[in-house]
C-alpha cells in the first residue's frame, strides 16, 4: 500500500482501506471506508464508515460521501457533492428521546462506473446512478438514472443521452 499524501496538514485516516497510489489532500475526514488504486481525494472531504470507492476516481473538495453510498471505478465527483443516506432524517424520536443507529434506515446509493457527478449536486438516497451517466452542477438527483444519461435540474430530469 502507497499512500500520497498532498500536505503536511491532519488527516484522519482511521481504519480506512487504502490502495495503491491513492492520493489524499488537506484536511480528509474518512473512516472506516475504502478507497480503491489510483484514487484521488481532495480537501475537506468526508467519506463515513462503509463506503467503497473504486479504482481511478476522483471526490473534488468539500465533497460528502455518507454511510451508504458505494462508488464504482472511473467516477468523477465535482466539489461540494452532498449524498444523502436517509430519507426521512430526524434528531429525536416522538418520545423526545435522542436517535441512535437503530432509529433510522439506511438506503444505500450505487454510483456505477465512469459516472461524472457536477459541483453542488444533491444525491437523494436510495438510488442507482447508471454507467457514464452525467449529472450536472446543482441537480437534486431523486430516483435512479439510467446509464448514459444526462440529468440536470431540480428535482434532476434526464434532458439527454450521451452516446
Amino acid at each position: 500500500m502507497k499512500v500520497i499524501t498532498e500536505s503536511n496538514q491532519y488527516q484522519n485516516l482511521n481504519n480506512v482501506k487504502v490502495g495503491e497510489n491513492v492520493r489524499f489532500f488537506s484536511f480528509v475526514n474518512a473512516y472506516g471506508c475504502s478507497v480503491d488504486d489510483n484514487s484521488k481525494i481532495g480537501a475537506f472531504v468526508e467519506i463515513q464508515k462503509g463506503v467503497s470507492i473504486g479504482k481511478n476516481c476522483k471526490i473534488s473538495s468539500h465533497s460528502f460521501v455518507c454511510e451508504g453510498v458505494h462508488i464504482s471505478d472511473n467516477v468523477f465527483i465535482g466539489h461540494g457533492v452532498m449524498f444523502t443516506n436517509d430519507m426521512f432524517p430526524r434528531a429525536t424520536n416522538p418520545d423526545g428521546s435522542q436517535q441512535t443507529d437503530k432509529d433510522w434506515n439506511l438506503l444505500e446509493t450505487f454510483v456505477l462506473e465512469g459516472a461524472s457527478i457536477g459541483s453542488n449536486a444533491t444525491i437523494l438516497c436510495g438510488i442507482t446512478i447508471g454507467k457514464n451517466a452525467l449529472i450536472g452542477a446543482g441537480a437534486v438527483v431523486v430516483k435512479d438514472v439510467p446509464d448514459n444519461a444526462v440529468v440536470a435540474g431540480n428535482p434532476g430530469k434526464i434532458i439527454k443521452y450521451l452516446k
